[in-house]
This record gives structure tokens, C-alpha cells and sequence, in this order.
């Protein structure tokens, strides 16, 4: 498996993200980064941990986060599986790394605005459901990346275009950051998106194009 690949055959547990196109482009953003030996790197909202297993395999040294428990079990179950060194702790990324830095921070978080104005606590939505304009999680990460990297060290980051690629990059680089959008794609919408059409529509978030941008930022700090 090279890194940027997925690993096959992983366990999911019941309400744990399974890995998708986003995190298929962020193990790709991954591979295209010098990964040194023996390099932290952070994976925040692990899931099945697929992420952080690829960055383990080329050698890192990963500690991945979520604030699932079947997540934070079954990325345990998938790093046992398949021999390789992963700590995995559960709760907040904030919290559970506080006065830690790294080389490299990984995160996929949950970004699919949502009528709720508040993400939900519990539930398989917890894993995509990020508020109004599904940048509760997104905006913390924009906040919290400075104390978390390393001089030099890179946050690679996944989220939809409907979420404002240009204000996490405006956000990251008031935090004294360089950043860009490093990557996108476009893919068509999931069930997801689909069950809450009107609502998109409705907010100015979509069209009748049922295809979905999705951007890799990279920051750097330097």
C-alpha cells in the first residue's frame, strides 16, 4: 500500500465514518508531503483511523483523535489488525493535545452545513454535522493549529466548498500561517446532501448541479 492509498478491509463499527472520496484526496495530500522519519503527526477525527494508518505505514509517529468511541475502537481494532504503532485517544483534539506539537496534522472534519445551528452530541450525524454553514469544527481547527504544529509544520485539511474555502484560507493565515487551496475535486452528493436538497437551496448553499466541491487546504507554519 503506498501512502497515497487507503488501507483495505478495515473494521467500521456502527455510526463510525466510513472512509470516502474526502479522505482518499487527503491521503493523496498526504503522499505528497516529505514525511521525515519518525515524524508526529496528528490525525484529528480519526474514525476508522484509515488516515492515520497510512501515515503510520510510511513511518510516522501518529496520534489519532475523536470524540467517538466507536471511532477511537475501531481505529484501536484496525491499527491491531494490521500490526502498526497508532495511539488513539478519545475526546476533544484541543484537549487530549494540549502542550503537544507535530510535523503534520491530518484533519477531516465534519463540514456538511446543517439546519441544526448547533452540531449534534451523539449519533452518526456527529461525524458530518458541523452547523448553520458547517464550519463549527472547521473554525476551531483554524484557531487551535498554531499551538498544535511544529515551526515548518504542515496542516493538511479537507472540507465541501459550500463551507468557504477562502475563509479557512483568510482564517489560517491571520493565525500567522500560509495557506492555500492545495487541491480539489468535484464529486456527486451523497445521501446526505440529497435529503437535505431544499434546505441548500433554500440557504443559497447549492444549485441544481447535485455535485459537490471538495477542497485540500495546506498551511504551512512558518
Amino acid at each position: 500500500m503506498s501512502l497515497g492509498t487507503l488501507p483495505a478491509q478495515l473494521i467500521t463499527l456502527p455510526g463510525v465514518y466510513r472512509p470516502q472520496t474526502d479522505t482518499l484526496l487527503l491521503a493523496q495530500a498526504l503522499s505528497r508531503e516529505r514525511m521525515e522519519p519518525d515524524a508526529e503527526v496528528l490525525d484529528i477525527g480519526t474514525g476508522t483511523g484509515a488516515l492515520a494508518l497510512a501515515a503510520a505505514r510510511s513511518g510516522g509517529r501518529v496520534t489519532a483523535v475523536d470524540v467517538s468511541w466507536p471511532a477511537a475502537i475501531a481505529a484501536r481494532l484496525n491499527a491491531f489488525r494490521q500490526g502498526l504503532p497508532l495511539r488513539v485517544l478519545h475526546g476533544d483534539f484541543v484537549t487530549r493535545t494540549r502542550g503537544r506539537r507535530f510535523d503534520i496534522v491530518l484533519a477531516n472534519p465534519p463540514y456538511v452545513p446543517s439546519a441544526r445551528a448547533r452540531p449534534p452530541s451523539h449519533g452518526a450525524a456527529r461525524a458530518w454535522d458541523a452547523g448553520s454553514d458547517g464550519r463549527a469544527v472547521i473554525d476551531r481547527i483554524c484557531a487551535s493549529v498554531p499551538a498544535l504544529l511544529r515551526p515548518g509544520g504542515v496542516l493538511l485539511m479537507v472540507h465541501s466548498g459550500m463551507c468557504g474555502p477562502g475563509v479557512t484560507v483568510t482564517r489560517l493565515e491571520a493565525a500567522g500561517l500560509s495557506a492555500r487551496v492545495a487541491a480539489r475535486a468535484r464529486v456527486p452528493w451523497g445521501p446526505v446532501l440529497r435529503a437535505r436538497r431544499d434546505w441548500l437551496q433554500a440557504q443559497g448553499l447549492a444549485d441544481g448541479d447535485e455535485h459537490e466541491e471538495l477542497v485540500i487546504i495546506r498551511a504551512e507554519y512558518i
